[in-house]
């Protein structure tokens, strides 16, 4: 049996010795682990408050902070998220700097260089100089409010970040900024795709790459992109490195989980006559707080590292965002030459000087390392750490923040009392690319964030040649073009990350969208009938997918009926019977992939080995770069997997490069169908009464040391479902994610707002509100959260932590 896992919100990493900071640390871990949990009742006097803040907490941990000042209220939330997530802030602005390797020594070095490329501490600047004098100010009080905890806790921070030796530095207000780049960063899936592109490329050759990078399965396959890359030696010094950190990184980083839903149902279509919204978010990083402070008050989920809520209610509006997926980020090729101590590049036939930048790694357990970054007129080199002496360099552009505004309309957002100033808000929203859903008692909205290029020549899919003009940007998109809508005739507004825009639209948005059966299944459930907060739940917890209905349209199609047919009875005999027995439990399944479905377990074995039955001949063996690099991109979006199960009939993949005959479309699905029962009676025992879904598929919640603290517990559901828990295809079952956060506001309710957070309050192992969430995540139990003063006692009690100006 698979042995599944998903990943808990702290970034799994090695003991490391301590590296020279701002705060003393004690050596010593001879104290009990409960000094690290700050109290939550009595008096604590806090230097920085200018008056009195109250903090409650309900049974699961949850804030309410309650303040006489605006600023004493991101005094208290900054000192709040430190005192709950104070790892994940530190691990994760390490991160963002590419300075990683000071707490967890060398293993980590090539992300550390991968992100000094990148560079998020200039966006960071940009970003954080182009706010308003206002936004500056919120930002230096929330600092102040995680340095008050810092100084306090030095000696008694939680034990996984004890352990690691690590001191960690004050909080900067440009640490938040940077915080939100590495979220920015994180939302676009199209860099580490064409990084995979490359590394099969150099497996397959630019002529075969275009069937592996489908676009959408209505779309024609982009051969005019891989065409860019024929006739060109495809040598990149240090592609492995470069793409072993883009792997490393995604598994490091709780931000870079792209998957989510959100959908909003209008009056017209809800059983009490007001407006609902529905919210999933995957990332385990999300913490839920409250704030009423003077002209102030919302409810919803926070990052911890910024001093803002960035989906939840405020009374009168509610919000939410998923990644749009947008490809804001192209790869150039780009000719050097070395010339001296100096790297040259090519550009429109002459040769320029790169621009040097010397970046000092501090890497525990070592001497410092001091190495040049080099940047073209794309952006920097990926691969600068490489020999650049032969072969391409890797240039990655990405837009500039100058004058961006972004963080002002955050903030502005949260407090829209309406739908028409939350549009109006999110319009305003460039730095990073989101679809925003918004809803008040009376309307709802929808509106693309971001800033997308103009592309003079191509789409940007695959790497360009740098060398040429053609492939450069002109400029940015017009905001006006970013699709938007508001109150639709259909009475409802919904994504989850699928296309959004019909192919020729007025811009380019991205190729790199999700798979489509999400979207489909949330457009069959919102436009049936009416809505309440019971039809809410139930479309988040749905785990029915669209896609095997195409797969059996696939096999009953004229062209692939009989030859299939013929090609199951040109089987060997054992062979033959579990083919037949798989095709026929496939035809009759309903696409429900509950847990305990045999029929569910058939059909994702067959996913499972049709993929390997179709590429692993020409990309294995599976331990190969480029048969990562097919798996990895098929759980960013729309895969080859998927592509050529539903069509592609001519693909030079369906036929085994191992055997001597030519193998077609109907002979590779014919092996596929007895290779999955063959599978399942290797993984699940020959009792087919026994097999069950969720005996592959199940959910494991891992500490930072990769310890299992949580589970096995069956899932249901895979990547295609509304109720998302997607695995590997292709390498196994494990759950990579699931929806960690759940929101639910119905304005037919006196308390509109419901939340669920199955990664818990804290991320201290210590605290009792660690992964506590879970329960009440599985069994779909969600609390209601209360913005009308009256009903607080309700739910957080009286008892609270009253913070004070300190001496």
């Amino acid at each position: 049996m698979a042995s599944p896992a998903l990943s808990h919100f702290l970034p799994r990493f090695g003991v490391a010795a301590a590296v020279a900071g701002v705060l003393s640390l004690a050596g010593c871990q001879s104290w009990n682990t409960q000094d690290s949990l700050p109290p939550t009742s009595g008096v604590q006097p806090l230097k920085g408050l200018a008056q009195n803040v109250s903090v409650r907490r309900n049974a699961m941990g949850m804030p309410l902070i309650e303040s006489s000042t605006f600023h004493d209220a991101l005094f208290a939330l900054g000192y709040v998220h430190a005192s709950d997530r104070i790892n994940q802030m530190v691990t994760l602005r390490l991160l963002a700097q590419g300075r990683l390797a000071e707490m967890s020594g060398a293993d980590v070095l090539d992300v550390d260089r991968y992100m000094r490329a990148v560079n998020l501490k200039n966006s960071a600047g940009e970003l954080y100089k182009a706010s308003s004098p206002r936004i500056k100010r919120f930002f230096e009080v929330y600092a102040r409010g995680v340095n008050a905890y810092l100084f306090r806790y030095r000696d008694k921070l939680p034990p996984d970040l004890a352990a690691t030796g690590y001191k960690p530095e004050y909080w900067k207000p440009e640490d938040s900024a940077l915080i939100f780049c590495l979220l920015n960063f994180s939302q676009s899936a199209n860099l580490p795709e064409e990084i995979n592109a490359l590394v099969l490329a150099q497996k397959v050759g630019a002529d075969k790459l275009a069937w592996l990078t489908p676009s959408y399965p209505d779309e024609a396959l982009p051969l005019a992109e891989s065409d860019k890359l024929k006739g060109l030696n495809l040598n990149v010094p240090g592609l492995s490195e470069i793409s072993s950190a883009a792997g490393k990184l995604g598994e490091l980083n709780p931000l870079s989980v792209a998957g989510a839903s959100n959908w909003a149902i209008a009056p017209q279509r809800s059983r009490g006559g007001r407006s609902l919204l529905a919210a999933d978010s995957h990332s385990p990083a999300w913490n839920l707080v409250q704030i009423r402070a003077p002209k102030y008050q919302a409810a919803g989920a926070s990052i911890a590292g910024l001093p803002m809520i960035i989906q939840g209610f405020n009374g009168k509006v509610a919000w939410s965002m998923t990644s749009v997926a947008g490809d804001n980020q192209d790869l150039f090729l780009e000719k050097l030459k070395r010339q001296g101590n100096a790297l040259y590049y090519e550009a429109n036939g002459k040769w320029l000087p790169a621009v040097v930048r010397n970046e000092t790694y501090f890497v525990k357990g070592q001497r410092p390392i001091r190495e040049a970054v080099y940047e073209t007129r794309h952006g920097a080199l990926l691969n600068s750490a490489s020999n650049l002496s032969g072969g391409y360099g890797l240039a990655l552009q990405q837009p500039d923040l100058k004058d961006d505004k972004s963080l002002d309309a955050f903030f502005d957002l949260s407090r829209a009392q309406n739908v028409e100033r939350a549009s109006d808000a999110s319009r305003e929203i460039r730095a990073i690319g989101l679809n925003m859903l918004f809803a008040d008692a009376s309307n709802i909205g929808w509106q693309v964030t971001g800033r997308f290029p103009n592309r003079r020549e191509g789409e940007g899919l695959l790497p360009s040649p740098g060398w040429e003009g053609r492939y450069d940007w002109d400029g940015y998109a017009d905001p006006m073009l970013h699709p938007y809508d508001q109150d639709p005739a259909q009475g409802w507004l919904g994504t989850a990350n699928q296309r959004i825009i019909p192919h020729g639209y007025g811009m380019q948005l991205s190729n790199s969208w999700y798979y489509p059966e999400r979207g489909e299944r949330l457009a069959e459930l919102a436009g049936s009938g009416k809505h309440d907060g019971r039809s809410m739940i139930a479309m988040q917890y749905d785990q029915t997918t669209t896609f095997a209905a195409k797969l059996k349209k696939m096999f009953e199609a004229p062209g692939m009926a009989q030859p299939l047919k013929k090609a199951i009875d040109a089987l060997p005999e054992a062979e033959r019977s579990k083919a037949r027995e798989a095709y026929s439990r496939l035809m009759a399944f309903d696409g429900k992939l509950s847990p305990v479905s045999a029929d569910a377990a058939i059909y994702e074995l067959f996913l499972q080995e049709s993929a390997r039955q179709i590429f692993l001949d020409k990309l294995g063996p599976e331990s190969s770069p480029a048969w990562k690099a097919l798996v990895a991109n098929g759980a960013l979006s729309y895969s080859a997997q998927a592509d050529h199960l539903l069509g592609q009939e001519d693909s030079p993949f369906w036929d085994d490069s191992r055997t001597p005959q030519k193998e077609d479309k109907p002979a590779i699905l014919a092996r596929s169908l007895a290779t999955a029962i063959s599978a399942g009676e290797s993984q699940l025992g020959g009792d087919r009464k026994a097999w069950q879904w969720g005996k592959l598929h199940s959910y494991n919640w891992k500490n930072a040391n990769g310890q299992v603290v949580r589970g096995p517990l069956q899932a249901g559901g895979d990547h295609s479902t509304l109720n998302s828990s997607p695995y590997r295809w292709g390498q196994d079952f494990n759950v990579t994610e699931a929806p960690a956060l759940r929101l639910i506001v119905d304005f037919s309710q006196s308390e509109p707002l419901s939340v669920l957070n199955s990664s818990g309050q804290s991320g201290n192992p210590a605290s009792p509100n660690y992964l506590n969430g879970i329960d009440a995540w599985l069994k779909g139990q969600y609390l209601n959260l209360p913005l009308q003063t009256q009903n607080f006692d309700r739910l957080y009690g009286k008892t609270r932590l009253t913070l004070v100006p300190g001496k």
